[in-house]
């Protein structure tokens, strides 16, 4: 019998090779249902292998789980065969988790755990042991336990310092302070974090660096999250420069790998034949061997041509050699996300940092780099136009939102460029995409209905329906629990009232800026406290208490030139600032402040700003008797004016217009319950992809507090002067 199963293995091989995954798992299947019994040990092996087909390759989850299950049965009278054990309940582990079960998911963990921690002190149990504490981890984070998931990771950091394997202790390491980053209770714990990593970091040799381009990648991404959360621009710099030069690099790669992944699997279906000569299969075999290595070498961590514990792809897309960025080595064999979710992460941080200094171009590209990376993505899900959130597989609901919130924060991107250009029909056209990708995904994007209705505020208020405006703002205060988020939305929405002009505005404009001032210095950064501190000396302008407003807009200033980086809020900063100079009198100031806000507004192709800027000039040079400036200055002025009314007309004129600055919210066809609770199992309800996710560590996605990755410093560009 033994005979019997060791050809339908070799069969199934075979048939696997070919692609043909059904015929495969047939072939196994004929032994689990023969009518002769095999040993116990030949059933479970066959019943692992069908489970790890089945998850590769199909979204048959339940089918692999029952599998699984009577492995596990069938190993409680067999003694020994811990690798198996470890490998079923890790298995059996991965199914519960796609399918949203964590109470069972993490009951086998712990089984899983107790055994390794029985066994001894090998080497295998321990790597065995830092798998199921790095899917604990991922279990607890999911349920929000994120001091519980630190304390997983943590043993597992114990048993890689334990092997002496750094490679590994970067991994928990770098898991650990993905925790602290989503928790942030605790500053100083952070920076203990990040001072880990980098210790561990140093202690790796440059070679071996280059071989673990899943730990530089997150690794890099971590502390750029880091440096955004506290608004350090300055020192998060370096670590975009390295993470685009890591993409690069990686991108330049590819084509080879994949040459030699073909050349691999021709050598596999030659090796394959029966009828091969014993000498050509020799060379071939050496052939096969020479290029595993090459193949190793490319990918450091990757453990091709030997047995190892794949993960479960999420989405269970079957991916190709060097489609992966490995973050630890077998059994874990973990990655943060797929390798193109995090190329297209890589464009967004770009788009992040290019886009407060104004260098449109690049960010353009990168944003049309990333969607195109997306889309691609999402059709392998199956996500193609006319299909829905509850026409989705539930295996593939997760990774789905992880790539549709990256797709809306793309798009939020190219909305704050377009309405920083005055380029409001281009505007229209991206916020519409959201609201649609919003209304088939209601339940997964959830979180991105706040974002939907802070930009539709910022385009009605780029567009001088400032009422509109405020009411989107105070809708979105609504729809998160971010404090972040409310407190910006509320600025912006006391910014709207302010336009207004009325009396009944401004004191509606007071109520919201009062709170928000009273706890702006409780925020991690200073993004928030920079928007109230302009508010607040708007509505003092506007009060004419002008040294009051001097002072505090002075002080909102500095801290955006330090930290943020952000021109057109410096350039607004600065427009304001001149204006209380010229109002006290300070000529020479005025003068001086207003050319560098204009220079900046120009930079940006920031037409509402220009304007603003060239109306306070107008009123400079016509105080001073300059009258040529004067003529000049206004000259200008109104040809800029001619143009923001062309574009404005184009905007107001649009079929959009009038449905994106409605006092109405996108409204999603509602769900059944079974729809809602088969969506929210998997879906991205409490996802920070300020923080994306990480195969140790990912929990259902999208949060009601929104992704801060795009949050911070970057949606917050202001209140455009009409």
């Amino acid at each position: 019998m033994e005979a019997v199963a060791e050809g339908l293995w070799g069969l199934a091989d075979y048939h696997e090779k070919r692609g043909e995954i059904g015929k495969a798992v047939k072939c196994l299947e004929a032994i689990c249902q023969s009518q002769v019994s095999f040993f116990p040990l030949v059933e479970v092996k066959t019943r692992l292998r069908i489970a790890t087909l089945l998850l590769h390759h199909s979204h048959n989850v339940n089918h692999a789980r029952s599998h699984l299950e009577r492995s596990q049965l069938l190993l409680k009278s067999i003694p020994s065969c811990f690798e198996l054990k470890c490998r079923a309940y890790s298995l059996l582990s991965q199914c519960y988790h796609l399918v949203g079960a964590i109470l069972p998911q993490k009951q086998v963990l712990h089984k899983g755990l107790e055994l390794t921690a029985s066994v001894g002190h090998e080497i295998s149990m321990k790597l065995w042991s830092c798998n199921f504490n790095s899917q604990l981890a991922n279990a607890l984070s999911i349920e929000g336990d994120y001091k519980g998931s630190i304390s997983a990771l943590e043993c597992g950091y114990v048993c890689a310092t334990e092997i002496q394997y750094p490679e590994l202790q970067m991994f928990f390491a770098t898991s650990i302070l993905h925790v602290h980053l989503m928790l942030w209770d605790d500053d100083n714990m952070v920076e203990q974090a990040v001072s880990k990593c980098n210790e561990i970091w140093e202690s790796i040799g440059p070679d071996k660096k280059r071989q673990c381009p899943g730990l530089l990648f997150y690794n890099e991404l971590l502390h750029i999250f880091y440096r955004l959360r506290l608004c350090d621009y300055k020192n998060a710099a370096p670590h975009v420069d390295n993470l685009d030069a890591a993409m690069k690099a990686d991108m330049q790669q590819t084509p080879r790998i994949q040459e030699l992944a073909k050349e691999l699997n021709a050598l596999d279906q030659s090796l394959s034949r029966s009828d091969l000569h014993y000498r050509d299969r020799v060379a071939l075999s050496e052939k096969q061997t020479r290029i595993q290595e090459q193949l190793r070498s490319i990918n450091g961590l990757s453990s091709i041509g030997r047995e190892s514990l794949q993960p479960v792809y999420f989405g269970n897309v079957r991916r190709t050699i060097g489609d992966k960025l490995q973050l630890a080595p077998p059994p874990i064999d973990g990655e943060w996300l797929p390798k193109s979710a995090v190329y297209a992460l890589v464009d967004l941080i770009v788009v992040i940092f290019g886009r407060p200094k104004g260098l449109f171009k690049e960010c353009g590209k990168r944003i049309q780099s990333g969607m195109h990376r997306i889309q691609d993505e999402l059709v392998k899900l199956g996500i193609t136009d006319g299909v829905r959130e509850v026409d989705l597989q539930h295996s593939s609901i997760w990774m789905a939102g992880v790539y549709l919130m990256l797709l809306i924060q793309f798009l939020e991107n190219k909305v704050a460029i377009e309405l920083t250009r005055a380029e409001f029909v281009e505007a229209q056209e991206a916020l519409v995409q959201m609201k649609n990708w919003f209304l088939r995904f209601p339940t997964i994007l959830q979180a991105c209905e706040s974002i939907i209705e802070m930009l539709r505020g910022q385009y009605a208020h780029s567009v001088g329906c400032y009422d509109e405006a405020a009411f989107h703002y105070i809708e979105a205060v609504k729809l998160t629990e971010s404090k972040s988020m409310q407190a910006m939305c509320q600025v912006y929405a006391a910014v709207s009232y302010i336009f207004i002009g009325d009396a009944e505005s401004s004191s509606q404009a007071l109520d919201l800026i009062g709170p928000a001032y009273g706890v702006m210095d409780s925020f991690v950064g200073v993004r928030e406290k920079t928007a109230v501190l302009f508010a607040y000396g708007l509505l003092l302008t506007k009060q004419q208490d002008l040294q009051e407003a001097r002072n505090r807009l002075a002080r909102g200033l500095q801290l955006t030139h330090t930290y943020l980086g952000n021109l057109q809020l410096v350039s607004q900063y600065l427009t304001i600032l001149g204006s209380l100079a010229l109002a006290l009198r300070d000529t020479i100031q005025a003068r001086e402040i207003l050319k560098s806000s204009l220079t900046l507004a120009k930079k940006l192709y920031d037409i509402p700003t220009q304007i603003w800027v060239l109306s306070v000039l107008t009123a400079l040079y016509k105080e001073l008797g300059e009258r040529g400036n004067e003529m000049e200055n206004a000259e200008y002025q109104t040809k800029k004016l001619e143009e923001l009314k062309r574009r404005l007309a184009d905007a107001h004129a649009s079929i959009y217009h009038i449905e994106i600055i409605d006092k109405v919210r996108f409204q999603a066809d509602k769900l059944n319950d079974l729809d809602i609770k088969r969506a929210m199992a998997a879906s991205t309800t409490k996802v920070n992809l300020d923080i994306p996710e990480s195969i140790g560590l990912s929990t259902p996605l999208p949060v009601p507090s929104s992704s801060r990755l795009v949050d911070i410093g970057t949606k917050r560009r202001g209140k455009r002067r009409t």
